[in-house]
């Protein structure tokens, strides 16, 4: 079930679709990790939006989310956003060439209330700032309409010849 307020556009593709298939291995935002996350972003606005429902395993207590996947959404998601709204600020589209991507330099969690088990979580994230090769990626995350977690996120963007070096040398993880 995803949020009311929240209607994914049907023609819009995920931020991460756009993803070179040697760069989407990331366990939380990695189309091709099948045994990631595989979380999904997309423009509503000025914000990226991502919903994702955590499954059984991803348990603190009963009835409870624990804080790691909470951080790595909103790290992935940020990462995602960054990259994102790099794309928009050259005004290119998200699948020219180099690819724009983007690491995290700097997380920043704070836990405000237990997040429910079993519920869609909505990751809002929205740019805060941009210099250079840093995005600055502020973040809400919410369950039933509750602010449980807020995130910022430092991304700094990869030199293309790091992608470059490493993609060349790239051996796909086996499923």
């Amino acid at each position: 079930m995803i949020p009311s307020e929240y209607k994914q556009p049907m023609e819009q593709k995920a931020f991460q679709d756009y993803y070179p298939n040697t760069l989407s291995y990331c366990y939380g935002c990695g189309r091709l990790n099948s045994r990631g996350l595989q979380i999904k972003s997309y423009w509503e606005g000025e914000e990226a939006v991502c919903v994702f429902t955590p499954r059984d395993e991803h348990i603190a207590i009963p009835g409870f989310v624990y804080g790691g996947l909470l951080a790595s959404l909103i790290d992935c998601h940020g990462t995602g956003t960054a990259a994102a709204a790099a794309y928009r600020q050259a005004g290119r589209q998200m699948d020219s060439q180099p690819p724009l991507r983007f690491l995290t330099a700097s997380l920043h969690v704070d836990y405000l209330r237990p997040t429910p088990l079993g519920v869609p979580l909505e990751v809002r994230a929205w740019v805060k700032e941009i210099k250079g090769r840093k995005i600055v990626i502020q973040e809400t995350l919410s369950a039933q309409g509750q602010v449980c977690a807020r995130g910022e996120v430092v991304a700094v963007q990869v030199p293309d010849h790091l992608i470059k070096d490493n993609v060349s040398s790239f051996i796909p993880p086996t499923p």
